[in-house]
Order: structure tokens, then sequence, then C-alpha cells
């Protein structure tokens, strides 16, 4: 399918698993502490963009292989206050992998052809996404991972790299080709 193209969808895409989860956090030192020296998880990138929210990307290994990030962290200050009277941080979103550009495109199209509107739609340097909400308010995201060669010389950079998207109309389901390599 060319760029441009869109592909309708009968039914939605099953997806291939989850890719990864984003929690909210109180405090990002404690909270990397955990994820590294109690779970075992890997630093591979922190969120550099100025006026962003403190972000790290943690990954665990497979076969040998670092991921671009099974957990991300996001440090919410707001939220000392609700875990100090007993609250819990908040599920930030999960992430739900699809196989490949063409069933994205197609899951885009069947999404917006149910009335789902699209919060945000981003190129990232490791999966192009599509950001909504459930309907409880759970932030969800469906994408799909680019090659492990575009990503993998350097996943700091390339969890860092994003490019917005049109959210409505037929340009929210497009999805382009040529996409940068991250190498160290």
């Amino acid at each position: 399918m060319a760029d441009g193209g869109t592909m309708k969808a009968e039914r939605a895409v099953t997806p291939i698993g989850l890719n990864h989860v984003v929690l909210n956090v109180s405090d990002m030192e404690s909270s990397h502490r955990f994820w590294t020296e109690v779970l075992g998880f890997r630093l591979v990138g922190a969120l550099k963009r100025e006026g962003a929210p403190k972000m790290q990307f943690y990954s665990g290994e497979q076969d040998g292989d670092l991921s671009h990030h099974d957990i991300a962290l996001v440090e919410r200050k707001d939220l000392l206050d609700a875990a100090a009277a007993g609250g819990a941080p908040a599920l930030n979103h999960v992430a739900v992998q699809v196989a490949d550009r063409e069933a994205f495109v197609a899951q885009l199209s069947w999404l917006q052809r149910n009335g789902v509107k699209f919060g945000a739609r981003i190129n990232h340097g490791t999966t192009h996404s599509v950001y909504f909400h459930d309907p409880d308010g759970h932030g969800v995201e469906i994408c799909y991972e680019l090659p492990r060669a575009v990503w993998a010389g350097d996943i700091d950079a390339a969890v860092n790299w994003s490019e917005r998207v049109p959210t409505e109309g037929e340009a929210a389901l497009e999805d382009r080709e040529d996409v940068p390599t991250f190498s160290g």
C-alpha cells in the first residue's frame, strides 16, 4: 500500500500483544531504583524535549536483545499529595501492539469509523502510534514497532524523536514509510 492509501477494515485488528506500559510516578528517583535495582530493568533512555515531563524508559531483555522499552515512568509531582492520602498513582496508558504497518493503518480506519476521537497521532523513533481514551478514561495507545535496525543503534535518541501527525480525517490515516535511523 502506497503512502496516503487507506485500507478499510471490516472489523477490529487483532493485536499481537502489549507493547509497553506507562506509569505515573510521584518520585522518579525511588521509582527508578525499584524498577532497576529490585526488578532488574535497564534504563535505555530519558525524555529530553523542552517542556516535556520527566520521563524515563526501561527495557527488559529477551534472547540477548533489549526492547526500546517495556515500562516507561512519568514523574507527576501532583501525585505526591494523593499518595500521602493513601491513593495510588494511576496508569498513564497501555500500549497495544499490532503486527505491522498495514494492520496499523487498518486499525486507524476502524477506530475512526467507530467514532474514536484520536487524542494524538505520533510517529516515534521506535513506533508509530495513535492515542485515545477508553470509555472509562484510561489512556490507550495502538502502535506498531518499527524494525529493530531503525532504533537499536541509539534507543535514547529514538525515544526522544517524534513527529506529530494529524488526528482527524484522511490525513490521520496516512503513515509514512520513510523513517530516520538512529545509530550511536
